[in-house]
């Protein structure tokens, strides 16, 4: 039979007597975690599910481990590890799109009998509920993995998908369209400045992220955008330098709070120059914030770059890209997170250079499906 329990105002049903899976309660055996996201077919006002979950197993104790937005609505599991868990979600008046675990979308079985609910299996073998944070993570990895000399992961943040702090301050739509610009920048600096090479051939990386608006887990406010250099194979390499470059709410970069390991955080403001150093104390790169909200990037053997913007613009709409202060680059990005595109359009100042690369990915996964380049030299 089915034991209808109430959970922090969550209804939640734990499957008892005959069809039960053998379980024993959480907390006498090695516990494991699972996450699933359960996706509307339309967006709405947020609301919770009715979720039933087999006897052992229970939610993550804490408001962060079940979320609801207007896209979504996603949980934190524990119990003994498995590798099939059913979960049955219903949701009156809600439409079901998909569930995911992770970055798979999971088959659903629905019920004509009862067309408000949904049922799947998920694994729940996760070491820890953090574990499970690529459920909500909506990040494409452009660049990866790390032997390459550069990690590139670029956050989706939409309207409807915001959670935690983002929903008590206004969409920070500014922001996230100006860190596609920005990172976009930076990537064609490294790879043009060859340090994505001196990287890879001596095992370091270089690591470019913006922030997320969705994970409630990883609560990445306020807005920033970071360049950071880790001098070894992983994040957990000794003297990593990670910038926090702040943007106000039109996109330009007015801080850096910079963490190198094992050192208090480092502040710099405009004008005030961040040198990022390897393990061994030797120079890779200089930033400085510009006073326009941009950014000079100056490696150790040169050229020196600089990113700035049209005023009339901003970073939001375009990052333009000064080499040795002769014009070179202007960069635009768009990304439509709804359906999954994103296009980018890369064009020479004072030469004919053009690129335009479009990507598709999957809106709920974010993993990429297609990827298209023209370049014009």
């Amino acid at each position: 039979m089915v034991r209808v329990i109430a959970l922090l105002g969550i209804v939640v049903s734990v499957l008892t007597g005959a069809g039960a899976a053998a379980a024993d309660p959480v907390g006498t055996e090695a516990v494991a975690y699972g996450a699933f996201r359960v996706v509307r077919s339309e967006p709405g006002t947020p609301s919770t599910p009715q979720v039933s979950l087999p006897e052992g197993y229970s939610f993550v104790t804490g408001n962060q481990y079940r979320t609801a937005t207007r896209a979504d609505w996603y949980g934190f599991i524990q119990g003994p590890p498995a590798d099939s868990v059913p979960v049955t979600v219903r949701w009156p008046e809600v439409a079901v799109d998909t569930v995911v675990t992770g970055r798979t979308r999971v088959p659903l079985t629905r019920d004509p009998a009862d067309p408000d609910a949904v049922t799947f299996t998920i694994p729940v073998s996760a070491p820890s509920a953090n574990a499970m944070q690529p459920t909500v993570q909506m990040w494409t990895y452009l660049s990866s993995p790390a032997s390459t000399g550069l990690v590139w992961i670029m956050e989706h943040n939409h309207p409807d998908r915001t959670a935690g702090p983002w929903t008590t301050v206004p969409v920070p739509a500014a922001q996230s369209a100006a860190f596609l610009n920005l990172l976009t920048a930076v990537e064609a600096v490294l790879r043009d400045s060859g340090l994505i090479a001196q990287a890879q051939a001596r095992g370091h990386f270089f690591q470019l992220e913006g922030f997320e608006t969705n994970n409630t887990l990883h609560t990445d406010n306020p807005p920033h955008w970071h360049l950071s250099y880790y001098p070894g194979p992983t994040t957990a390499a000794p003297r990593a330098t990670v910038p926090h470059f702040w943007l106000d709410s039109t996109g330009k970069t007015f801080y850096n709070g910079q963490d190198v390991q094992g050192s208090p955080r480092a502040r710099y403001y405009a004008g005030d120059p961040a040198p990022i150093h390897d393990g061994a104390g030797n120079l890779v790169l200089t930033t400085t914030i510009r006073a326009d909200g941009g950014l000079d990037i100056e490696p150790a053997a040169g050229p020196r770059y600089a990113l700035t913007t049209d005023p009339a613009l901003g970073f939001a709409t375009e990052v333009r890209i000064l080499r040795d202060g002769r014009p070179w680059r202007a960069v635009r990005v768009t990304d439509d997170a709804r359906t999954g595109l994103m296009v980018t359009h890369i064009s020479g100042l004072g030469s004919t250079f053009r690129q335009s690369i479009i990507r598709t990915y999957d809106p709920q996964t974010c993993l990429v499906t297609s990827t298209s380049t023209k370049t014009r030299n």
